[in-house]
């Protein structure tokens, strides 16, 4: 297990067999099947790539990552690793690419073990308007750090679609 100061809080990062199995919000954080505690090299190149990642000196991450879920879970996670920094996808269109419904997608996202690198944050419950942009647009949860809050502050840190985040609300306002 490795740990990194970020923003956001601290973030425990665990690996087995050779690639990243979670990265959990918290010091000393829950995977409880954690095989090891010593500083390897990949550890380390997570912790190195966290770390440019919150100075936005990297969009995007290398590393191999090997998590448990389900092969529903599995597509959800691929298809959120290929949306780029900066960018945002409902639930709903998700859903729609795997033929499976908005809050499934949400399940799939909860239950996500790789914080930030596999990037749940990017998924929203609703897109922007053009035609009423003034509504902006719901964020959905977030299960991660502080919840939707800690989310806000990604998206923010990541300056998605040119909307700046209220800490009051789950609602975005145009910049």
């Amino acid at each position: 297990m490795a740990i990194v100061k970020t923003p956001m809080g601290d973030l425990s990062i665990f690996a087995d067999a050779g690639a990243i199995v979670a990265i959990e919000y918290g010091r000393g954080a829950t995977l409880s099947d954690s095989k090891s505690s010593q500083a390897s090299p990949l550890l380390e190149n997570a912790r190195k790539q966290l770390g440019e990642y919150f100075l936005n000196r990297r969009q995007k991450f290398s590393l191999p990552l090997s998590p448990q879920g389900t092969p529903f879970q599995h597509q959800v996670w691929r298809i959120m690793q290929d949306i780029p920094f900066g960018e945002t996808l409902t639930y709903g269109a998700l859903a729609k690419r795997l033929s499976s419904s908005p809050r499934a997608v949400g399940g799939a996202c909860r239950s996500n073990p790789i914080a930030i690198v596999i990037p749940c944050h990017r998924i929203v419950a609703t897109a922007p308007r053009r035609k009423n942009i003034a509504q902006g647009f719901a964020l959905g949860g977030y299960s991660g750090g502080s919840g939707p809050e800690t989310k806000k502050r990604l998206l923010r840190l990541e300056q998605a679609v040119g909307f700046e985040y209220s800490t009051i609300s789950d609602r975005a306002t145009p910049v």
